[in-house]
């Protein structure tokens, strides 16, 4: 299995240091700190966000060039919620994966990936859980319920997770719809959620689903779509209770919530 480590230095060795570094240095501008510094976001790109903690580093959805991950501590833990390509990259995971970090991930997923990943693949499916050393982790029902959407995300196959750090509650919503699973959740710290069509859902649905669940922070991520279907994170945010905090995140290399 080719490490980060040795792709990094290959891709170097190819390339060159001044055409890779720069680029790299990009994905780190924007990062976020939540529960008193204890829990640092570095968001990556779309649906790939890094959170370093003092229970572990996270890597959630790692795809893209690996060189992104470049100056990030390694990840203990590897979280992929469904098999699409923009969740799912066999050569970004094989590369981030270091000997011991553990993977997690839906049984969609596992089944997708090259056989020495679906070998270390630990399979967690809707309502289960499962912990990583100290870090609770749930995995969430994530799946559409709109006529038109049912074939992009169907019911029972993917997963969010809930991850409980250090008493801090974190929610990685994954592709999804404002579904029963995601109003049902109690006492979220920190949601990450996607918004766009036609894959999940607008901002108006999204808004909806935070009043129900109210988490004290949202993150808005994943919010590109398709055919006019991306969706603006900052209108999103217009429509939410002055009392719950929104961040942004720089998920596509123009700004903080910039499309």
């Amino acid at each position: 299995m080719l490490s980060r480590r040795n792709f990094l230095q290959t891709t170097a060795a190819a390339a060159g240091s001044i055409t890779v570094l720069p680029y790299v240095a990009m994905a780190h501008e924007h990062v976020m700190s939540f529960a008193n510094g204890a829990i640092k976001v570095t968001p990556i790109s779309h649906a790939s966000v890094v959170l370093e903690t003092a229970m572990g580093v996270i890597y959630a959805d790692p795809v893209g060039d690996p060189a992104l991950y470049a100056g990030l501590p390694p990840a203990d833990l590897v979280l992929i919620t469904h098999h699409h390509g923009d969740h799912l990259n066999n050569e970004t995971l094989a590369a981030v994966l270091g000997d011991k970090t553990t993977l997690i991930s839906n049984k969609g997923a596992q089944d997708k990936m090259s056989a020495d990943l679906a070998a270390r693949a630990q399979v967690i499916a809707n309502t289960e859980t499962t912990g990583f050393g100290d870090i609770g982790i749930e995995a969430i029902a994530a799946y559409n319920t709109t006529e038109g959407r049912l074939k992009f995300h169907p019911q029972g196959r993917d997963n969010g997770y809930v991850l409980n750090i250090g008493g801090t509650r974190v929610y990685l919503s994954a592709d999804t719809e404002d579904v029963p699973e995601m109003r049902a959740l109690k006492n979220i710290d920190v949601a990450f959620l996607c918004m766009n069509l036609p894959f999940t859902m607008d901002i108006k649905a999204a808004a909806s689903a935070v009043a129900a669940f109210k988490p004290k922070v949202v993150i808005p991520y994943h919010y590109r779509g398709k055919e006019g279907g991306t969706q603006d994170p900052i209108a999103f945010a217009a429509m939410l209770d002055s009392a719950i905090q929104v961040e942004q995140g720089n998920w596509y290399g123009k700004g903080k919530g910039m499309i």
